[in-house]
């Protein structure tokens, strides 16, 4: 048998290829508001939150100007980035309606509530919020109990914080 991975084991951050540095960090930083920590040149950027040294890389290295991935091969689903409340989630919510930005999909899971886009490269990126484990739906054992119901959108917007 398999020795699982340590409990507090975390994924820190994701790396990106991108076609355009300057257009990728206009999403994350100028829509998503994820800081820029550190920039090499036209090539590659770092984002955070926090003050955190990275959580998104960015870089042109082997990208530049290329086209996304085709539909059916391979590669990155999505990029999922956790909010600590439903009012932090709403707040996103609302940078990516006030861009104009398309929104491929929004769900209630049970566990969480999700919001699914694509950024300017064709990557997949969830946006979403974990309710309380407490909260979790389970079944008559115990075991968790996931589900995929319509997330309302409206009334999410209705709890972003003020400004």
């Amino acid at each position: 048998m398999t020795t699982p991975v340590h409990p507090e084991a975390r994924i820190g951050h994701v790396h990106l290829k991108v076609a355009d540095l300057d257009r990728a960090i206009a999403f994350y930083s100028g829509v998503l508001g994820f800081e820029v920590t550190q920039k090499y040149g036209k090539q590659a950027a770092f984002l955070s939150a926090g003050g955190y040294h990275h959580h998104i890389g960015l870089n042109t290295w082997e990208s530049r100007g290329g086209t996304p991935a085709p539909r059916g091969h391979t590669g990155l689903y999505h990029t999922a980035f956790l909010y600590p409340d439903r009012a932090q989630l709403a707040d996103a919510l609302r940078r990516v309606v006030e861009a104009g930005i398309h929104i491929d999909g929004a769900a209630d899971h049970g566990v969480s509530e999700a919001i699914y886009l694509t950024d300017p490269d064709g990557n997949g990126v969830e946006l979403y919020r974990d309710r309380p484990e407490a909260e979790w739906p389970r079944d008559g054992r115990g075991q968790l109990e996931m589900y995929n119901a319509p997330l309302d959108l409206d009334l999410l917007l209705t709890e972003a914080p003020a400004r």
